[in-house]
Protein backbone atom coordinates (compact mmCIF):
# COMPACT_ATOMS: atom_id res chain seq x y z
CA UNK A 1 0.00 0.00 0.00
CA UNK A 2 1.11 3.53 -0.61
CA UNK A 3 0.02 6.79 0.92
CA UNK A 4 -1.97 9.06 -1.39
CA UNK A 5 -3.59 12.44 -0.98
CA UNK A 6 -7.28 12.37 -0.14
CA UNK A 7 -7.90 14.77 -3.03
CA UNK A 8 -6.54 12.11 -5.44
CA UNK A 9 -9.28 9.63 -4.58
CA UNK A 10 -12.49 9.39 -6.54
CA UNK A 11 -14.69 8.34 -3.62
CA UNK A 12 -18.43 8.04 -4.03
CA UNK A 13 -19.47 7.92 -0.35
CA UNK A 14 -22.90 6.48 -1.15
CA UNK A 15 -21.34 3.50 -2.93
CA UNK A 16 -18.34 3.20 -0.62
CA UNK A 17 -20.31 3.10 2.63
CA UNK A 18 -23.84 2.08 1.70
CA UNK A 19 -23.14 -0.44 -1.05
CA UNK A 20 -19.54 -1.69 -0.83
CA UNK A 21 -19.34 -1.47 2.97
CA UNK A 22 -16.22 -0.86 5.02
CA UNK A 23 -14.43 -2.51 7.91
CA UNK A 24 -14.10 -0.20 10.91
CA UNK A 25 -11.15 -1.24 13.05
CA UNK A 26 -9.52 0.14 16.18
CA UNK A 27 -6.77 -0.97 18.52
CA UNK A 28 -3.16 -1.99 18.02
CA UNK A 29 -0.86 -5.01 18.12
CA UNK A 30 -1.77 -5.60 21.79
CA UNK A 31 -5.48 -5.82 21.02
CA UNK A 32 -7.84 -4.82 18.23
CA UNK A 33 -11.22 -5.59 16.76
CA UNK A 34 -13.14 -4.68 13.66
CA UNK A 35 -16.65 -4.77 12.28
CA UNK A 36 -18.47 -4.18 9.03
CA UNK A 37 -20.13 -0.79 8.67
CA UNK A 38 -22.68 0.33 6.13
CA UNK A 39 -23.84 3.53 7.80
CA UNK A 40 -21.60 6.59 7.88
CA UNK A 41 -20.59 9.85 6.25
CA UNK A 42 -17.61 11.47 4.57
CA UNK A 43 -17.21 15.23 4.26
CA UNK A 44 -15.67 18.34 5.77
CA UNK A 45 -16.34 19.57 9.28
CA UNK A 46 -14.93 22.23 11.60
CA UNK A 47 -12.16 24.70 10.87
CA UNK A 48 -10.23 24.56 8.65
CA UNK A 49 -12.72 22.33 6.76
CA UNK A 50 -11.16 19.15 8.10
CA UNK A 51 -11.73 16.03 5.99
CA UNK A 52 -13.80 13.76 8.22
CA UNK A 53 -15.38 10.35 8.39
CA UNK A 54 -18.36 9.67 10.63
CA UNK A 55 -19.03 6.13 11.83
CA UNK A 56 -21.81 4.74 13.99
CA UNK A 57 -21.27 1.88 16.43
CA UNK A 58 -23.95 0.21 18.55
CA UNK A 59 -23.42 0.02 22.31
CA UNK A 60 -23.38 -3.78 22.17
CA UNK A 61 -20.51 -4.08 19.69
CA UNK A 62 -17.16 -5.30 20.99
CA UNK A 63 -15.36 -2.96 18.58
CA UNK A 64 -16.80 0.00 20.53
CA UNK A 65 -14.44 -0.76 23.42
CA UNK A 66 -11.45 -0.35 21.11
CA UNK A 67 -12.71 2.86 19.54
CA UNK A 68 -13.42 4.32 22.97
CA UNK A 69 -9.97 3.37 24.29
CA UNK A 70 -7.92 4.62 21.33
CA UNK A 71 -7.35 7.91 19.53
CA UNK A 72 -7.30 6.39 16.03
CA UNK A 73 -9.57 4.16 13.98
CA UNK A 74 -9.53 3.02 10.38
CA UNK A 75 -12.02 2.36 7.62
CA UNK A 76 -10.85 -0.32 5.16
CA UNK A 77 -12.39 -1.14 1.80
CA UNK A 78 -12.14 -4.85 1.06
CA UNK A 79 -13.78 -6.71 -1.79
CA UNK A 80 -14.38 -10.05 -0.04
CA UNK A 81 -18.15 -10.01 0.59
CA UNK A 82 -17.98 -13.25 2.58
CA UNK A 83 -15.42 -11.70 4.95
CA UNK A 84 -17.52 -8.54 5.23
CA UNK A 85 -20.54 -10.64 6.15
CA UNK A 86 -18.56 -12.57 8.75
CA UNK A 87 -17.01 -9.47 10.32
CA UNK A 88 -20.47 -7.93 10.60
CA UNK A 89 -22.17 -10.94 12.19
CA UNK A 90 -19.64 -12.40 14.64
CA UNK A 91 -18.07 -11.03 17.81
CA UNK A 92 -14.38 -10.72 18.52
CA UNK A 93 -15.22 -11.31 22.19
CA UNK A 94 -15.65 -15.00 21.42
CA UNK A 95 -13.09 -15.74 18.72
CA UNK A 96 -10.29 -14.47 16.49
CA UNK A 97 -12.77 -12.86 14.15
CA UNK A 98 -10.16 -11.66 11.65
CA UNK A 99 -8.66 -15.14 11.23
CA UNK A 100 -12.06 -16.80 10.94
CA UNK A 101 -13.13 -14.21 8.34
CA UNK A 102 -9.98 -14.94 6.35
CA UNK A 103 -8.43 -11.48 6.74
CA UNK A 104 -5.25 -10.29 8.43
CA UNK A 105 -4.57 -7.14 10.43
CA UNK A 106 -2.40 -4.39 8.99
CA UNK A 107 -0.75 -2.38 11.74
CA UNK A 108 -0.21 1.22 10.66
CA UNK A 109 0.64 4.33 12.68
CA UNK A 110 -0.35 2.78 16.01
CA UNK A 111 -3.71 1.46 14.83
CA UNK A 112 -5.09 -1.47 12.86
CA UNK A 113 -6.55 -1.78 9.38
CA UNK A 114 -7.20 -4.76 7.09
CA UNK A 115 -4.28 -6.11 5.08
CA UNK A 116 -4.96 -6.21 1.35
CA UNK A 117 -7.59 -3.47 1.48
CA UNK A 118 -8.06 -1.44 -1.69
CA UNK A 119 -8.35 1.73 0.39
CA UNK A 120 -7.70 2.60 4.04
CA UNK A 121 -8.75 5.82 5.75
CA UNK A 122 -6.81 6.41 8.97
CA UNK A 123 -8.86 8.65 11.25
CA UNK A 124 -8.05 10.57 14.42
CA UNK A 125 -11.06 10.62 16.73
CA UNK A 126 -12.35 14.17 17.23
CA UNK A 127 -15.80 13.64 18.71
CA UNK A 128 -17.98 10.90 20.16
CA UNK A 129 -21.59 11.16 21.28
CA UNK A 130 -24.40 8.67 21.79
CA UNK A 131 -27.51 9.13 19.69
CA UNK A 132 -30.51 9.88 21.85
CA UNK A 133 -34.20 9.14 21.40
CA UNK A 134 -34.96 12.81 22.03
CA UNK A 135 -32.96 13.83 18.96
CA UNK A 136 -35.12 11.92 16.48
CA UNK A 137 -37.62 14.15 14.72
CA UNK A 138 -38.87 11.19 12.66
CA UNK A 139 -39.90 8.74 15.40
CA UNK A 140 -40.49 5.95 12.86
CA UNK A 141 -36.70 5.53 12.67
CA UNK A 142 -36.67 4.70 16.38
CA UNK A 143 -39.27 1.98 15.89
CA UNK A 144 -37.58 0.50 12.84
CA UNK A 145 -33.90 0.71 13.78
CA UNK A 146 -33.93 0.91 17.59
CA UNK A 147 -36.97 -1.08 18.63
CA UNK A 148 -34.85 -3.09 21.05
CA UNK A 149 -32.76 -0.15 22.23
CA UNK A 150 -29.04 -0.71 21.51
CA UNK A 151 -28.44 2.83 20.25
CA UNK A 152 -25.42 3.91 18.25
CA UNK A 153 -22.58 6.17 19.29
CA UNK A 154 -21.49 8.59 16.57
CA UNK A 155 -17.74 8.96 16.07
CA UNK A 156 -16.29 11.82 14.02
CA UNK A 157 -12.72 11.23 12.90
CA UNK A 158 -10.39 13.50 10.97
CA UNK A 159 -8.96 11.62 8.00
CA UNK A 160 -5.22 12.00 8.60
CA UNK A 161 -3.90 9.44 6.10
CA UNK A 162 -5.16 7.61 3.04
CA UNK A 163 -3.58 4.37 1.86
CA UNK A 164 -4.38 2.71 -1.47
CA UNK A 165 -3.21 -0.28 -3.48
Amino acid sequence: MKEIKLEETMINPFALIGKDWLVLTAGDEKGYNGMTVSWGHLGCLWSPNRPTAVAYVRESRYTKKFIDENDLFTLSLISDKKALGYLGSHSGRDEDKFANAGVKPLFVDGTTAVEGAKLVLVCRKLYAAPLSEEGFVDKSILEKDYGSGNMHTMYVGEIIKVLAE
